[in-house]
Formats: structure tokens, C-alpha cells, sequence
């Protein structure tokens, strides 16, 4: 405990938490957030400058921000967030300058909210020279870059170190900062297919394929922002920050999880693609309906009971052939064929109000817009409507965790390129309208 005892070092920790969560880690922090209330929040005090562009980065500064966090979005004075272009579909613009643009895309939207725009170009000195000073006053930085292109502008992690060294500085790669492919490009969709996930996606029969979302970058995003929160807390006893290395493989790779297990203790390869079904459970998988399907899992003996008796086949239970999960795994083609020509009979409702309250896992398989309407999603709250500056009343996907006394949300709509570039300048470094002004006639800043 750093030569403390027990309790000076309990009080110590305290101290340190309160100057820290308060704003007040060092002179000339800036922890107010323009809109909204984050001072219940338990990221509140905690600046971050993202330099992280497309999914994984975005992602993850997004949780930070829902928390409570500043985060500072440096893009393209021009371009901008790559995804600002991916579209349609786009969010039509009803006011400012360009309502005859396309507005902004929903990709876009998707995960910058809570966050600042500076539009800044550090290809020139001047651009550089600001980011140095963001640094001085920020606690974390993330970036997304191929390993060592920061470094010509001086943005690398001994660098800044060196200006902040409290500063938690985190780099997502497709590869990581190590190894024979660190200086491969990574995306979502090859790191799927290369580190197992495709393989075993996909129906029994058929070709691999990817995940309808892009879970690689989803889940690195999340590893990163958890990793980046522990680096915060280990900074509050040590003082010191550190460099975070977190690549789309890695990540991949551990999400493998119980398959990963399978294959390392067994020695053997994986069991391939499943569908909706379970390799190991049986029934336990989607089945037709008269109008589209429904997911059933009798995960047990007694589940099963009661999949049988709802379906209207208690003698099922007792057949020499399923009384058993082993049984059922190896007659699995059998068994799952006699259920599906009853499910068949009935339609999806009338087979969720048959089961309802039974105790055994169902659902429906829904879409996107029978999910976003979906009577517990809006329950839930996780559907919020927000005003975007230039788009007006746009929806977004609300944060998904509840606290009993914290209330993350969304306090800002995802900001237009360049929005807060005058607000940062300004109160985070002191700038004065000329110098901004200066800035803005030299291409340096948006």
C-alpha cells in the first residue's frame, strides 16, 4: 500500500477520488458539460480527447461519454468522421446553412453522442501544437491508427507521456502494437473471418458467414472503455497513467469463450456452424411457425416437460428415445423434426400467448423495427428521442445500463463537424476569438 497504513492509505484514496471525480486531478480542468447533467454521474471530472474514427473507437468513447465524461472528438476539418459519409440512410437536415445536404447519417448517429467536435488538422505545427495542450489537461486519450503512424506528429504515447504522464492513453488496432500483423489494416468483417467467429456462424449446411452487426469492433470498443476505467482507478494510486493496447484479434479471440474452451481442452477442431441450434442441448433452436418462427430451449429435463406438454405431447417426456438430454443430442434430427410439425400449425402469436408464464425460455425472432417498437425495449427506455441541431427531432439507442443513484443518458445529441471548435479553444485553452480566427484562415482548424 504504497508504505501507508491500512486506514492512511483508505483516507489517502478518498482524497484522491474526490479531487479527481471534483475536476480537480490538475489546474485548468474543465469539467462542465454543455448540456445536461453529469454531476451525478460516476465518470464526471474525466476528460477525454478521442482520436478514434468508424466503429470500435467511436464506441468506445461513447460509453465514456454516457457516463459522464467530456470527450473531445477531433475530426477532419473537412471529411470528418469517415462514417459521417456512410449512408443512406441520413438524417435530413431542417435547418442551418446546408438543408439541401444530405444531412447526417445514421451511422454516424449511432455512437457519438455525449461528445464535442473540434474539426482540427494536425498535419500542420499549429494543429499539433493544440492537441499538446488538449493533452495537458485531458486524462485519457484514445486513438485508432495503425501502429506508429501517430508518430510523426508526435502524438505517440512516449511523447505524451512525457507532456502528461498521468494520461491514460489507449490504441485500438485490427492487430495490436505487437506481433507479425501489427501493421495490417484491421476491420470488423476479416478479424471475424480470421480469428474463428465466421466459421462458426451460419447454418449446419450452409457457408460461413459474418454477424449482422459488427460485433468485433463492438466488443473491442467495450473491452477498451472497461480496460480505460481501470487504468483511471489503478492511476488513482499510483499517479501514474499508462499505455493500453487492445486489438480487434485479441478481442475476437477471448469472445470466443466456452468455444475456445472446448476446442483447447478436447484438442479437436470445432464443432462448426450451428444455425439458432445448440451443439450440445437439445431442443434448443429456432422452429417454423405458420407465419415465421419461434425460439424454443428446453436447456434441461424438466424444461423439456414442459416444451412437451405446451406443444401437447406429455407422452414425449417419458419416450425411451428423449428422456434424457444425451438421448435428445444424439436422436436431435428426429426429435426437433416432430416439434417443428406442430409449430408449424400455429402462428408465432398464438404459439407466445400458448407458452406465456410457462417458465421455459422463448421468443420471437423479430426485426430491427418490431425490436425498436418492442413493448419492454420502450419500457426500458431505451429508445430516446433528442433535438439535433440541424436535424431536429431525431431517435437514437439509449444507453443500456441502469444505476440506482447515477443517470447516464443522452445530455448531448452526436454534434455536427466542427461544432464546439470555437467553445474548446476557448474555455479548455484560453484562445482568444482572433487566434481562432487565425486558425480558421489557415486550414488549421473547422
Amino acid at each position: 500500500m504504497l508504505g501507508l497504513s491500512r486506514k492512511a492509505f483508505q483516507t489517502s484514496l478518498r482524497a484522491t477520488q474526490y479531487n479527481w471525480l471534483s475536476g480537480g486531478y490538475r489546474r485548468g480542468f474543465a469539467a462542465s458539460i454543455t448540456t445536461g447533467d453529469a454531476s451525478k454521474l460516476p465518470l464526471a471530472g474525466i476528460k477525454v480527447l478521442d482520436m478514434t474514427r468508424v466503429l470500435a473507437g467511436p464506441y468506445c468513447t461513447q460509453i465514456l461519454g454516457d457516463l459522464g465524461a467530456e470527450v473531445l472528438k477531433i475530426e477532419h476539418p473537412i471529411r470528418g468522421d469517415d462514417t459521417r459519409a456512410w449512408g443512406p440512410p441520413y438524417a435530413k437536415p431542417i435547418r442551418g446553412e446546408n438543408t439541401d445536404g444530405p444531412g447526417e447519417s445514421a451511422y454516424y448517429l449511432a455512437v457519438n453522442r455525449n461528445k464535442k467536435s473540434l474539426g482540427l488538422s494536425f498535419a500542420h505545427p499549429a494543429g499539433v501544437d493544440i492537441l499538446h495542450r488538449l493533452v495537458k489537461e485531458c486524462d485519457v486519450l484514445v486513438e485508432n491508427y495503425l501502429p506508429g503512424s501517430l508518430g510523426k506528429y508526435a502524438m505517440d504515447y512516449p511523447t505524451v507521456s512525457n507532456i502528461n504522464p498521468g494520461l491514460v492513453y489507449a490504441s485500438i488496432t485490427g492487430y495490436g502494437q505487437t506481433g507479425p500483423y501489427r501493421d495490417r489494416a484491421g476491420y470488423d468483417v476479416m478479424v471475424e473471418a480470421e480469428m474463428g467467429l465466421m466459421h462458426i456462424t451460419g447454418a449446419r449446411d450452409g457457408p460461413p458467414v459474418k454477424v449482422g452487426v459488427a460485433v468485433t469492433d463492438l466488443t473491442t470498443g467495450l473491452y477498451t472503455s472497461n480496460a480505460i476505467m481501470a487504468a483511471l482507478l489503478g492511476r488513482i494510486k499510483s499517479g501514474k497513467g499508462q499505455h493500453i493496447d487492445v486489438a480487434l484479434s485479441d478481442c475476437q479471440v477471448a469472445t470466443l469463450a466456452n468455444i475456445a474452451s472446448s476446442a483447447l481442452i478436447s484438442g479437436q477442431k470445432d464443432s462448426g456452424r450451428w444455425g439458432t441450434s445448440h451443439p450440445s442441448i437439445v431442443p434448443y433452436k429456432a422452429f417454423k411457425t405458420a407465419d415465421g418462427d419461434i425460439l424454443m430451449g428446453g436447456g434441461n429435463d424438466r424444461l423439456y416437460g414442459i416444451l412437451c406438454t405446451k406443444i401437447g405431447k406429455p407422452e414425449w417426456i417419458t419416450d425411451g428415445r428423449f428422456k434424457t438430454n444425451a438421448l435428445r443430442v444424439k436422436n436431435r434430427d428426429l426429435l426437433e423434426d416432430m416439434i417443428e410439425s406442430l409449430t408449424r400449425q400455429k402462428t408465432t402469436q398464438e404459439w407466445l400467448e400458448i407458452l406465456e408464464g410457462c417458465g421455459m425460455p422463448y421468443a420471437a425472432i423479430n426485426d430491427v423495427q418490431a425490436t425498436l417498437n418492442h413493448e419492454h425495449v420502450l419500457a426500458r427506455n431505451m429508445v430516446k428521442e433528442v433535438e439535433h441541431p440541424n436535424c431536429g427531432p431525431i431517435k437514437l439507442v439509449n444507453t443500456p445500463v441502469k444505476y440506482s443513484y447515477s443517470e447516464p443518458g443522452i445530455r448531448m445529441p452526436p454534434p455536427t463537424l466542427g461544432q464546439h471548435t470555437d467553445e474548446i479553444l476557448k474555455d479548455t485553452l484560453g484562445m482568444s476569438d482572433a487566434d481562432i480566427n487565425g486558425l480558421r484562415e489557415e486550414g488549421v482548424v473547422a
